[in-house]
């Protein structure tokens, strides 16, 4: 009688806690096949991470890939970098303020290009600033239906809101810029600033149109991540087309130690069969806005109408399943 073979068992399902780091403010995950490349807010200058396993981001050398000249507009205070992979060439769109003036009237958003196939490998040149209507933060990019957009969070008057722009390549805006949101919600102003910023777009699994956006002063618990929504077919550029949530889809979990959630992106697993969400958070409360801010991951669902669903913020005790 034959011998009955040994049984193999199943691999074990690979976890992960969060946060990936221990220190990440305005965290950035984008994948290219299957490299995810990291990247966050150093101040000083632009590095990236790459790896193929998010849940040994940790392992992950940091390299830098830009330092700023030390003069000029986009000398100093290099926040909330964003890596794009647009038309085969890499850009980075990253907040700086001009030397001698780090203040909202003097920062700007810049874009740097790179035709290498590795981000992390190649020269990067200096595409300029963006030419905003106003001084702002946190741009980012994205292409619907044919088109390319550029949304920001730029200074008008004493509030920070949310325009968005036609580009005519990645980096030139062409037209007019259109508020499409405005901090008028009591949630939307805690730590004594009326503040939207960090906007990320995502795409529904119906055609659907989402930006969220961060809201509230950084340095207050409050801060949160809130969402705009359009049907399927709209126009972008209308601000009409746009409808705010009530409340904030991402909020503080003080039960697990998680507190002023913000600053967002999302990125595919391979094959694009996740969603997933990136974000920055604090262990504990009146932690301001300083590195002890930490980056954190965590999987979007989608409702049965094609609305993303997010998961309430996890502590570093829970163990999700990796991408």
């Amino acid at each position: 009688m034959p011998a009955t073979p040994a049984r193999v068992p199943a691999p074990a399902a690979r976890t992960f806690a969060n946060p990936l780091l221990a220190s990440g403010a305005d965290p950035w995950i984008v994948r290219e096949g299957s490299t995810y490349y990291y990247m966050n807010t150093l101040g000083n200058r632009l590095a990236i991470r790459k790896t193929t396993d998010l849940a040994r981001l940790a392992d992950a050398p940091e390299v830098t890939v830009w330092t700023p000249p030390a003069t000029g507009p986009n000398a100093q205070s290099i926040w909330a970098p964003e890596l794009h992979r647009i038309d085969g060439r890499w850009y980075i769109y990253y907040t700086v303020a001009e030397d001698g003036h780090d203040d909202d009237a003097h920062r700007g958003i810049f874009v740097l290009e790179n035709a290498a196939a590795d981000p992390t490998r190649g020269r990067w040149t200096d595409r300029g600033r963006l030419q905003t209507e106003h001084s702002g933060i946190d741009g980012t990019t994205f292409a619907h239906a044919g088109k390319r957009y550029f949304v920001y969070s730029p200074y008008v008057g004493a509030d920070s809101v949310l325009a968005i722009v036609a580009m005519a390549n990645p980096w030139t805006l062409a037209g007019r810029e259109t508020i499409i949101a405005r901090p008028d919600r009591a949630w939307e102003r805690q730590g004594g600033r009326q503040i939207l910023e960090g906007p990320e777009f995502l795409l529904g699994p119906k055609g659907g149109l989402f930006l969220t956006y961060s809201a509230s002063a950084c340095w207050s618990d409050d801060y949160a991540i809130g969402l705009l929504s359009a049907r399927a077919g709209s126009d972008p550029l209308d601000a009409t087309a746009w409808t705010k949530s009530p409340r904030p889809v991402v909020a503080k979990a003080p039960d697990q130690n998680v507190y002023a959630p913000g600053h967002n992106g999302f990125f595919t697993s391979p094959g694009g069969r996740e969603t997933w969400i990136v974000y920055h958070a604090n262990p504990g409360p009146d932690m301001k806005c300083t590195a002890k801010r930490s980056p954190r991951i965590q999987r979007v669902t989608w409702s049965a109408d094609g609305r993303p669903v997010f998961a309430a913020p996890v502590g570093s005790g829970t163990r999700l399943p990796a991408p």
